[in-house]
């Protein structure tokens, strides 16, 4: 690892900088450059088809502004632009964009391509960069602008031609990161005379980090230093192109339009050269979960991930911002159970404003399900399997259960080593608490009301129950007492000599597995030895006593198990 090669880049001298004290309150200009920097990167580009789809997909989510290709350069990118405008593809309000070099041969051609659209914004660049000059084009400063002053010139002359085209103008000092900054200055003011832009008719200059080659900040003070020197401001739309070498793409952005910029420009997920152009999902998102209005409009994001995924061949990380298959879920005990209590505090308050633990915003606004959020695996809490039965199974189970039937799962998640789906946690479930195969089973019952002469029960000995029973296939009949047809239930257990003498009935819970009159009832008891061991039985059933004698039974069977 010979760090010595390498030098640290040199910072920019603005010691009254403003953009740290600045706030973004609206969304910028979105540009798109799926279609043009997103496709030159993949491994294989896109057909005109893919690329069809891909256009339509952009303009659902909202963007009126789409880099569609660099016509010139590619005949399937010529071709794919012809199509967008003899098929009418292109709506009213969005303006496709096109890329080309200052040159003379491919502006002509890209002018051919545009040929009957009714907006387009021709984007011409050429490299300024200091190692630019020197290693590949080996000019002087004074040559560089004259690519660029000439470029601007034929294209202005060009599109004067073109009457039927709304033409607007961007240009980009390619490697502007690398670039001194009086230098970038004077080419882009060159540019500027020539273009002679107005409150009207808006020159766009587009300021890129094509290589990330610093801090983020550094970044910010110089677009900064660009916003307060170069020519006619007012008449300029600075845009950003950031590239993530350095893996902070997302974090220049949002700097640099701190420091003024106006319009930014990028691709879904990232996608481009090398490490990727900054993800505009993320940038809007982070904008959404401000409050801010980003508009873009990424509800479908399973929709947006599929034909993405089909149309580039790349993949969505799992991991990625908003989007990733686990950036809503949590394995961690501790995570998941602040996650349902801030579930469970967010749907019973009146207010609307999300606030939980771990989730920046509410996965629903993305279509993406709650069943997702909490995920079992051998690092959950007690707290996330009991989540995931009550959100999917509608099973609320008492506290002092959790910690019971998480031992569980446990034990099965460190066996297989992976993570359980919530399907399986219920199967588990079933099997342990409410499958038939019991040492007792309850074929019927009747209960009575005891009452005396006067007509008022015996609060210890107020209700008989007469339950028909089974055991080993041999059916019998029992009969007990009590202050409710638990405990009624409960002595005749023990008076039957099915139950020892010790074990006592330590808690009890029951609710409405569903809503409506056709409900089944479930009821949880815990029984407890007179060691203080205990488990507990879950029953369901059409009627809570019903559900009882049942959760009753499944706990003595479950004592007669223990260890």
């Amino acid at each position: 690892m010979n760090y010595r090669k390498y030098r640290a880049f040199k910072p920019v001298d603005l010691p009254d900088r403003q953009w740290p004290d600045k706030s973004i309150t609206k969304a910028p200009g979105w540009c798109s450059v799926d279609l043009r920097d997103g496709n030159q990167a993949l491994p294989v580009p896109m057909s005109v088809e893919e690329k069809i789809e891909m256009f339509e997909l952009l303009l659902s989510l909202g963007f009126k502004e789409i880099e569609v290709g660099f016509p010139s350069a590619s005949e399937t990118e010529f071709e794919f632009l012809r199509r967008l405008i003899d098929e009418n593809r292109i709506p009213e309000d969005v303006t496709v964009q096109i890329l080309t070099q200052a040159r003379a041969h491919l502006i002509e051609r890209s002018f051919e391509a545009i040929k009957g659209a009714k907006k387009a914004i021709i984007h011409f660049y050429n490299s300024t960069s200091t190692v630019q000059r020197d290693v590949v084009f080996n000019k002087s400063r004074e040559e560089i602008i004259e690519i660029a002053v000439e470029g601007a010139r034929l294209i202005k002359e060009i599109a004067a031609k073109h009457s039927d085209t709304e033409i607007r103008y961007e240009y980009s000092p390619e490697s502007f990161t690398g670039t001194e900054l009086d230098f970038a200055k004077e080419i882009c003011d060159a540019v500027i005379e020539i273009i002679d832009p107005d409150e009207e008719n808006k020159l766009i200059i587009n300021l890129p980090a094509t290589v990330e080659m610093s801090l983020p900040n550094i970044y910010a003070d110089q677009i900064e230093w660009m916003c307060r020197n170069i020519n006619r401001r007012e008449h300029l739309i600075i845009s950003l192109h950031t590239h993530n070498d350095r893996g902070t793409g997302a974090a220049a952005s949002e700097l640099g339009l701190l420091a003024g910029a106006d319009r930014v420009e990028g691709t879904l997920f990232g996608n481009g050269e090398r490490t990727g152009n900054v993800d505009i999902i993320t940038l809007a998102m982070n904008l959404y979960s401000q409050g801010i209005d980003p508009e873009l409009d990424f509800s479908d994001i399973n929709r947006l991930i599929e034909v993405y995924e089909r149309c580039t061949k790349m993949t969505v990380p799992p991991r990625h911002p908003y989007a990733g298959e686990l950036v809503y879920t949590a394995f961690s005990g501790s995570h998941q159970d602040a996650i349902r209590k801030g579930l469970e505090k967010y749907r019973k308050s009146d207010s609307r404003i999300w606030d939980l633990p771990y989730l920046p915003i509410e996965p629903a606004d993305l279509q993406r399900e709650y069943e997702a959020i909490i995920r079992i695996n051998s690092q959950s809490g007690k707290g996330g399997v009991a989540f995931v039965l009550e959100d999917q199974y509608g099973l609320k189970l008492p506290k002092a259960m959790h910690p019971e039937f998480s031992a569980i799962i446990q034990r099965i998640t460190d066996e297989r080593g992976d993570e359980l789906k919530g399907d399986e946690i219920y199967d588990v479930f079933n099997k342990e608490y409410l499958t038939d195969g019991r040492r007792l089973k309850l074929h019927k019952y009747k209960i009575n009301a005891i009452l005396d002469d006067d007509e008022a029960t015996d609060v210890h000995n107020a209700v008989e129950i007469i339950a028909t029973m089974e055991e080993k296939g041999e059916r019998f009949e029992m009969t007990g007492h009590g202050n409710g047809p638990i405990d009624a239930f409960f002595h005749a257990l023990i008076e039957s000599g099915h139950l020892e003498e010790g074990v006592r009935l330590s808690s009890y819970s029951e609710h409405a597995l569903t809503e409506g009159a056709d409900s089944q009832a479930v009821a949880y008891i815990q029984m407890v030895n007179k060691n203080g061991q205990g488990r507990f039985g879950v029953g369901v059933d059409p009627s809570i006593n019903g559900a009882s004698l049942k959760a009753l039974l499944c706990a003595l069977d479950r004592m007669d198990k223990m260890d």
